[in-house]
């Protein structure tokens, strides 16, 4: 299968924390600290291509030449497990505006079900989606698409595991939107489950 949209991130850091998240013996307070530390390589790979605008600034000694980012970015995270992701982002960016898509999956069917959507203005801006667990590509898909009828045009997505079909699903349906993430795994499970994936990051992260 051809992913020209993905980029999975390569850094021993990333894999050893990626690791903490599959064992299931990782409690929920130890699984929060780990999916925020993990976030913040994710992010810095999703935002690697920001636009800079040059600048000259006054250092306490002379004059230097510098950059400053010259797009402002919205984050948007899948509830609820985006907001695992959330924190991090918001550290490495304060600047940034923060946009809620509540979609909940049928068990059975699998299909996305919209329960809430809040979205700031999107013109001119960056929009990160965050989306830890990208299964079928369902509920991505479905974010993605509001966030363009909403005015959004330039869309990443950052995920922690993918499977080829939730990949496949979104290179169908939005093959301009890049999708970031820590590991493509095997496949999915009769019942759409992420194998081997890490289980149920909502529940995980929160104890349910």
């Amino acid at each position: 299968m051809s992913l020209p949209h993905l980029t999975v991130i390569d850094h021993p850091l990333a894999r050893h924390l990626l690791t903490r998240l599959r064992d299931k013996t990782t409690p929920p307070e130890q699984f929060r600290a780990t999916a925020r530390r993990l976030a913040y390589p994710l992010v810095l790979e999703a935002t690697r291509d920001l636009p800079l605008r040059e600048v000259t600034v006054t250092t306490p000694l002379d004059i230097a030449e510098g950059a400053v980012l010259a797009e402002a970015l919205v984050v948007i995270p899948v509830l609820r497990a985006g907001l695992g992701l959330l924190e991090a982002v918001t550290d490495v960016f304060p600047e940034a505006t923060v946009g809620y898509a509540g979609l909940a999956r049928d068990e059975e069917t699998a299909l996305p079900h919209r329960y809430y959507l809040k979205l700031p203005p999107l013109h001119g801006r960056r929009a990160l989606v965050l989306e830890p667990m990208l299964a079928t590509g369902g509920s991505l898909s479905e974010t993605v698409t509001l966030v363009k009828e909403a005015g959004g045009s330039a869309i990443t997505a950052v995920c922690v595991v993918a499977a080829p079909e939730g990949v496949a699903r979104m290179t169908a349906d939005h093959p301009d939107v890049r999708i970031v993430c820590a590991a493509l795994d095997d496949g999915l499970t009769s019942n759409f489950y992420i194998t081997p994936g890490l289980g149920d990051m909502g529940d995980r992260l929160f104890g349910t």
